[in-house]
């Protein structure tokens, strides 16, 4: 099948039987090969894993070499959420497909992401019909927790990690985020990484690897 994204797919060393998936999403500007470098070291531990990494399904509108899941160009909080909701969309058609190519389900797979895609894994994550194995989260936050509430579905395992010196996501998000999963009885572990910017250092990818083999089954 020819995904509805483009995608930069990592499929398990010496053709292990494919069991679970972890769709990574990109950062805005990024794409899906720049994150799929986290795979470079799970790989070798979640043998029966394939992963997935889809671009964006917009071009970004301040690095056209790179994609975006919505755009950031207007400080407008609903307009962000709208163009977010479409996202959401190409994002669960996408899923669908991942499932009825590899015949999973989604207990067999992690949603996980960077900032953006961090956001975008938290909402597609939480307001389908059915729970995701896990989600894990990097330097992002809840786009918008109203909104969010009222189409929560599903309460998937989350953890969260984020960056001390984070000056393009604020770390306090991540203190937002954890009391409002809370609030909501979803089960959510979090790290805040001490004198971490706006990127994923070994300690977070270290963290989240642990975190997915915990929860996945291999």
């Amino acid at each position: 099948m020819t995904f509805c994204l483009n995608t930069t797919i990592v499929k398990p060393e010496k053709d292990e039987e494919i069991k679970n998936a972890i769709i990574l999403l990109h950062g805005y500007g990024g794409d899906g090969k720049d994150i799929s470098m986290l795979t470079l070291n799970w790989k070798r531990f979640l043998k029966n894993t394939i992963f997935l990494c889809p671009d964006g399904h917009e071009q970004c509108a301040i690095n056209p070499g790179g994609y975006q899941w919505f755009d950031l160009t207007k400080d407008d909080n609903e307009y962000i959420l709208q163009e977010a909701k479409k996202a959401e969309i190409k994002l669960k058609t996408y899923i669908e497909e991942v499932k009825e190519t590899y015949k999973l389900n989604n207990s067999q797979i992690c949603l996980s992401g960077f900032s953006q895609g961090c956001m975008m894994s938290l909402n597609v994550g939480l307001t389908s019909d059915e729970r995701f194995n896990c989600i894990v989260g990097f330097s992002g936050k809840i786009i918008d927790k109203n909104d969010l509430s009222s189409r929560l579905k599903s309460k998937s395992e989350i953890l969260l990690i984020h960056g001390s010196l984070d000056d393009i996501v604020s770390p306090n998000y991540l203190l937002d985020a954890k009391d409002f999963l809370l609030r909501n009885k979803i089960n959510i572990e979090t790290l805040m990484i001490e004198n971490c910017a706006h990127h994923i250092p070994i300690e977070a990818s270290s963290a989240a690897l642990n975190f997915i083999k915990k929860n996945l089954i291999n």
